[in-house]
């Protein structure tokens, strides 16, 4: 595979993405193109790009939990936590076909800028859900080294009504890659210098199967109309309060307010059994 700013072609996913930002359907012609996860500059020699989106290729690879992960983080984009430099990681969730998912989950958590994780709170720690484009953004810090590990950050993604992708991402050009036994050039993000700090990029590619199509329509699984119970999208719902689905009581986590995609099975950050 090779990287779109170094052949000068055109990737499908760059038509994608500069269809998505301006509103308009993708030329039909250039959706067989072969499309690459990452598009930016930065990437670590002649190491492996993070899977290509066309159909039948091989979704984003899992990764180790680790030993540092909580559930329940708070629902937030930005992780204004403590010192370091400034980090923003942006990107899209695709699917098998190369088309955005809307309304996909994904928490993030990470060490702080001396390697440590915050076992008792939610410093560094949140969950954001894509938008109808299929994007995401996060502002945090570049995370801390501590022994063992090279650079990275942690992540759950998971689409609605489907499994739970854990992984990690990592950096371009830091010595530990090396000597870190987990780190996988296929998790690596294009890093760049950026206004006030860093800018990191990485499109997610879940195993989610897609009918391709003209417009670059983010898919769901899920219906609005509860089976026989009180959940209902366009709900405003507080923490705390409880309904019914599928003839199983759920307590809400999060205030939000429910969208066809979030029913309580699927969101296991905004509701638990109980």
């Amino acid at each position: 595979m090779e990287n779109e700013t170094s052949t000068g072609h055109v990737t499908r996913k760059t038509v994608l993405k500069a269809a998505l930002a301006a509103g308009m359907a993708a030329p039909v012609a250039l959706m067989g193109v072969p499309a690459l996860a990452r598009t930016m500059g930065g990437s670590e020699g002649d190491l492996a790009l993070t899977p290509t989106c066309d159909d039948g290729d091989d979704p984003t690879i899992p990764q180790m939990e680790g030993p540092y992960f909580k559930p329940n983080s708070p629902l937030r984009s930005s992780m204004p936590d403590g010192p370091g430099t400034r980090l923003t990681v942006s990107g899209y969730v695709f699917g098998r076909s190369c088309l955005p998912i809307s309304g996909v989950l994904l928490d993030f958590w990470q060490a702080d800028n001396n390697g440590a994780y915050d076992n008792t709170g939610f410093k560094f720690r949140g969950h954001q859900f894509t938008g109808a484009d299929g994007s995401y953004k996060l502002t945090a810090i570049v995370p801390g080294l501590y022994p063992g590990r090279t650079r990275h950050i942690h992540v759950k993604v998971q689409a609605p009504g489907r499994p739970i992708l854990t992984t990690q991402l990592y950096f371009p050009n830091e010595p530990r890659n090396n000597t870190d036994t987990i780190y996988d050039p296929r998790l690596l993000m294009n890093v760049r210098d950026g206004s006030g700090g860093r800018e990191a990029a990485f499109d997610f590619v879940l195993d989610v199967k897609q009918n391709p199509s003209p417009t670059p329509t983010p898919t769901s699984t899920a219906t609005s109309n509860p089976p026989g119970g009180t959940w209902a999208a366009g709900t405003a719902y507080t923490a705390g309060a409880r309904v019914t689905y599928g003839g199983v009581g759920y307590v809400c986590l999060q205030a939000h307010t429910a969208i066809a995609g979030w029913e309580p099975p699927n969101v296991p950050a905004l509701w638990r059994v109980g």
